[in-house]
């Protein structure tokens, strides 16, 4: 991963919510963290498109069950 230092002018209100409902403790964390998380969301939303509607909120727990549940 390779780090990029820039300068960018936020809504403090909105990072504040966004650190609170993510439970971070700095900003650079909640930025971090809510870009994963749109990057997944919207990979997300790619995927269903291309396979019609499907429930992907699967943990690696639940892939670990179903996989023993099938041998």
């Amino acid at each position: 991963m390779m780090d990029m230092r820039i300068t960018i002018d936020l809504d403090d209100d909105l990072l504040r919510e966004a650190m609170n409902l993510l439970g971070e403790r700095t900003k650079r964390a909640a930025i971090q963290r809510s870009l994963e998380e749109l990057i997944r969301q919207k990979r997300r939303e790619r995927l269903r498109e291309k396979l019609g509607k499907l429930d992907l909120e699967l943990t690696l727990s639940d892939l670990d069950r179903m996989r023993q549940d099938e041998s």
